[in-house]
């Protein structure tokens, strides 16, 4: 007689919840997209260290977007490891934190958005979408204090919104040209800074009458097109130009800027360290991450990057770790080195 065929061996029982065996889960939240859009907008950490992306699909006829929150960011961008996400209208041009859970967005749609982190942090929900602006909003920053934004467009204004109340307070048309990026002075909830492609960087204080100051840098002689506010010092900026210029202006005295030139295209982002001397990192269209001292010298060079790098943001929990995102699709983790001095966060945590 002939013998039965071999039966196969039954499959191994499934690792329980908590064995290492079974590794990390890949569970998309409720809502999150399945797939994430390849161009990578922007990038912040959270105080916890949580990693907020914004994403945009910039090919076909229509662009869309979507926002991202990783608890562990070593996880992104895979989408499976997403503590949340969300599908966008339009492609997400510019996003910041608002406190803990809030999300300002900044819309290729024309609408500067809203959104917001439920009480389990697994939903990004709408707050609200606001069509103030007649172009793509370009950038957004939240003030100090955290109830208070700006906006800036390429219809050549700048708004200042009531996030609360879901209203714009002010809106200027200072620019005569696209308003490339907008910066909030770390301790004045009144003061901020724009520059735009009419060439003028100008500093603002909603309090006065006529709120805007022209800043002349001679040293950046090309189109600005980014700013950041120093940390520690109220009267000092990053200027960033589309010759790949970076300067250290002082608001008081702008003919006494410090400048490099340090990237060979437009600087793209700028993002200050938090150490007690901080570094200043800055990314640009030549697909490179650079990171100077406080004399704009050199200290760190990356072009891991394969295409324009548009966000950067370093870690709250180690001060020496560096994230950039970019048009590649990729979330590159960088380690620089410590200034003399300084002792990296990550080993100044007490077991």
């Amino acid at each position: 007689m002939e013998e039965p065929p071999e039966q196969p061996p039954p499959p191994p029982a499934p690792a329980a919840d908590g064995d290492p065996a079974a590794g990390p889960e890949w569970s998309i939240p409720p809502n999150a997209p399945a797939c994430m859009e390849r161009h990578l907008e922007g990038a912040h950490y959270r105080a916890d260290g949580a990693l907020l992306l914004g994403a945009s699909g910039l090919s076909g006829r229509c662009w869309s977007g979507s926002l991202w929150v990783f608890a562990d960011p070593q996880r992104a961008p895979s989408e499976g490891f997403c503590t949340a996400g969300v599908q966008t209208e339009a492609g997400v041009a510019d996003l910041r934190w608002v406190a803990d859970r809030g999300i300002l967005v900044a819309s290729d749609s024309g609408a500067v958005e809203l959104w917001e982190l439920d009480e389990n942090e697994t939903l990004i929900v709408n707050k609200f979408c606001k069509y103030e602006h007649d172009d793509i909003v370009v950038t957004v920053a939240v003030l100090a204090g955290s109830t208070q934004a700006v906006s800036g467009s390429l219809d050549f204004c700048v708004k200042v919104w009531d996030l609360p109340q879901q209203t714009v307070l002010h809106s200027y048309r200072a620019h005569s040209g696209s308003v490339a990026c907008v910066a909030s002075c770390p301790d004045k909830d009144t003061v901020f800074l724009s520059c735009a492609e009419d060439g003028r960087t100008l500093l603002w204080d909603t309090r006065c009458a006529k709120p805007a100051t022209r800043i002349v840098c001679s040293a950046c002689n090309h189109l600005p097109t980014s700013v950041m506010w120093h940390p520690q010092k109220s009267d000092i900026f990053a200027l960033g130009d589309e010759n790949g210029t970076v300067a250290l202006v002082d608001t008081k005295n702008p003919d006494s800027a410090l400048s490099s030139t340090v990237h060979a295209r437009r600087i793209t982002g700028f993002a200050f360290s938090s150490h007690s001397s901080p570094l200043l990192a800055s990314i640009s269209e030549d697909c490179s991450v650079a990171v100077l001292d406080s004399d704009l010298s050199e200290v760190f060079r990356s072009r891991a990057h394969r295409d324009f790098v548009k966000g950067l943001s370093w870690s709250p929990s180690d001060n020496a770790l560096l994230t950039t995102v970019g048009w590649d699709h990729q979330v590159l983790h960088h380690t620089v080195p410590i200034p003399t001095g300084e002792t990296s966060g990550v080993n100044c945590v007490k077991e």
